[in-house]
């Protein structure tokens, strides 16, 4: 390939035959390979007779690589980003190299593949139409359970990537947390030989992760239903009285202030009310 683009080319993430033609197709054809791990992807690359060079592109070197990648486009080469696994960036390093590239100029190019959130969502009956991924939570317990405290309170569908050595401990905070009865998705090793996708309340699932070490091994996506919406009091007629006449000398968010320590709405079903009749 002659001109110079950055080619972010998604792998596997466990069965190789998932990999497109087009990314082998490219990963041949470019001048070098920036691999989260060369050592990984060398496996990869002798299956599919790719011979291309590769670069360690990781957390530790990113800084210096992108500049040393940019000087290699910009003498007319052509790159390609992989990571160990699935869609570089979602939860893996790039994110330095695909900004630097856009700001030097040059064409950044996805080639599109697997990715476990997706895979996971794909097949966990939650509602897709709205989501949020998280990543992967803190490590320690308190950090992780500030972090579930952050998101418990989300009406849409949300996940976490997590690890086989602190499965159970995240759990058990999930339970404490957000209430042994929430219901979550664990797809535990997605495409591979020991795939298993388990539902349930987190009560539910826990258990039956303790009563099989088998599961607790690999790699997980945990997703979580999203927290039922808050059913709002429609407000009085007598409550939308006194918004009216505060409005008429002061702002919205003031008057629906006062109106809430009068009558125990809450502030911002009162100020939507008061913007409504400002309106």
């Amino acid at each position: 390939m002659s001109e110079s683009i950055l080619y972010v080319v998604s792998t596997p993430i466990g069965n190789l035959d998932d990999m497109t033609p087009r990314g082998i197709t490219v990963l041949k054809a470019v001048d070098v390979i920036a691999a989260e791990d060369t050592r990984h992807s060398r496996k990869l690359m002798n299956h599919f007779g790719i011979e291309t060079p590769m670069v360690p592109c990781h957390e530790h070197n990113e800084g210096y690589q992108s500049e040393q990648l940019v000087k290699r486009l910009a003498a007319g080469e052509s790159v390609a980003l992989v990571s160990d696994a699935g869609t570089p960036l979602i939860s893996d390093p790039g994110f330095v190299l695909v900004r630097k590239v856009r700001e030097a100029g040059f064409r950044v190019v996805p080639v599109p593949g697997c990715c476990a959130l997706i895979a996971a969502l794909s097949v966990s009956g939650l509602a897709t139409d709205r989501f949020y991924f998280e990543g992967f939570l803190p490590a320690k317990s308190s950090g992780r359970k500030k972090r579930l405290e952050a998101m418990a309170a989300y009406t849409h569908t949300w996940a976490v990537y997590e690890s086989t050595h602190r499965i159970l401990d995240s759990l058990a905070d999930f339970k404490e947390v957000l209430g042994a009865d929430r219901y979550i998705v664990l797809a535990r090793e997605i495409t591979k030989t020991f795939e298993t996708v388990l539902a349930g309340s987190v009560e539910e699932v826990e258990y039956m992760l303790q009563e099989d070490s088998n599961q607790c091994r690999g790699e997980f996506v945990v997703l979580v239903q999203g927290a039922e919406e808050e059913k709002r009091e429609e407000v009085d007629s007598e409550a939308r009285k006194w918004l009216e006449r505060l409005l008429s000398e002061l702002p919205p968010k003031k008057a629906a202030a006062i109106v809430a320590d009068m009558t125990g709405y809450r502030k911002k079903q009162l100020y939507d009310v008061a913007l409504e009749l400002k309106g």
